[in-house]
């Protein structure tokens, strides 16, 4: 069952006018009604269109939210072939958070790492909301160390609020194991293409994202800390989340003008969640595609590329007189 957002209410009205009609019709009680119902799905459609040609970011947040938007395990039934997960970071334990293991993308071997929120209560409480631990990116650091040596791309996919900020990962050096993780991913000498699925919060994010490539889906965000947090912080009203989205420049669209992105996956109309079939496939193919661009640079390119594209990030270009 489709589940609206707020304000899709005017979409959700329509569309449940078109299921009536559609209803009606199949009931067959002699009343001709297939033109009237045309009409009702093509004014849909345009609602739909019109409605998210035009999000603001706050309502983008709430759509790479959407309970019903793939998640990483989706992905990898969708995209990859003989995938064997590895687990634990060999220092302390297993994080379910971080999800991470070798596979065959389009038929080619790859790394595949990525946060895992979560489809129902259970899962989400397993996964912890897909926010991870230090041992989680200890993992991440692990599999990516594996990659390097037998000369695999690695793969991330990003979705994730941040990074536990619980007492218990504090204490197990949590921001020294996003520090390596982002390290490690920078370091590494095969390329790696990371795409922001869904939210894509603070050092959490980073930590798997330092890549040759950052892609996001449409929809999707990128931020250093999550507009409600941001809120707290700058006003101290939580409630203001809202104006703190606006401001902080967490969209696709404001990403890829500043530089900090390199493309944009187009999402079918009306997110990534009404068509996660097509969502998907659309990501498989520009990973496979910037993974091919990639291919045959030695590994001191792969590096200078990636360390060129990080340097650049905030640098401002005088124009000449």
């Amino acid at each position: 069952m489709r589940s609206y957002l707020d304000f899709e209410k005017s979409v959700a009205e329509l569309e449940t006018k078109v299921e009536e009609l559609r209803a009606l019709a199949e009931n067959g009680d002699g009343v001709s009604i297939g033109e009237e119902l045309t009409k009702l799905q093509a004014k849909a459609a345009k609602a739909l269109a019109d409605l998210y040609g035009a999000l603001t970011p706050w309502q983008k947040i709430q759509v790479a939210r959407h309970a019903q938007r793939p998640h990483f395990s989706d992905y990898v039934k969708r995209l990859i072939t003989d995938f064997t997960p590895l687990a634990g970071d060999r220092l302390f334990g297993e994080d379910y958070a971080i999800v991470g293991g070798f596979g065959r993308l389009k038929g080619e071997p790859i790394c595949l790492i990525g946060q895992e929120k979560g489809s129902d209560t259970a899962s989400r409480l397993r996964h912890n909301f897909g926010m991870a631990r230090p041992e989680g990116y200890r993992k991440a650091v692990r599999l990516m160390s594996l990659a390097d040596r037998f000369g695999l791309p690695v793969v991330s996919l990003v979705d994730t609020a941040g990074a536990f900020p619980g007492i218990d990962a504090e204490e197990r050096g949590q921001a020294e194991a996003i520090a390596r993780s982002t390290d490690a991913a920078l370091a590494l000498g095969v390329p790696n293409v990371a795409v922001v699925v869904g939210e894509g919060g603070s050092g959490g994010a980073i930590a798997i994202a330092a890549a040759n490539r950052v892609l996001m889906l449409e929809h999707a965000v990128y931020t250093v800390a999550s507009p409600e947090a941001s809120a707290s912080i700058l006003w101290r009203d939580a409630a203001k989340a809202q104006d703190a989205a606006t401001s902080m420049k967490i969209t696709a669209q404001d990403l890829l003008k500043f530089g900090i992105i390199d493309m944009i996956v187009s999402e079918p109309p009306g997110g990534a969640h009404r068509d996660p079939e097509a969502a998907m496939d659309a990501v498989g193919a520009a990973v496979a595609a910037e993974l091919s661009a990639l291919a045959g640079l030695s590994r001191e390119a792969i590096r200078d590329l990636r360390a060129t594209k990080f340097l650049a990030m905030g640098r401002k270009v005088e124009e000449k007189r």
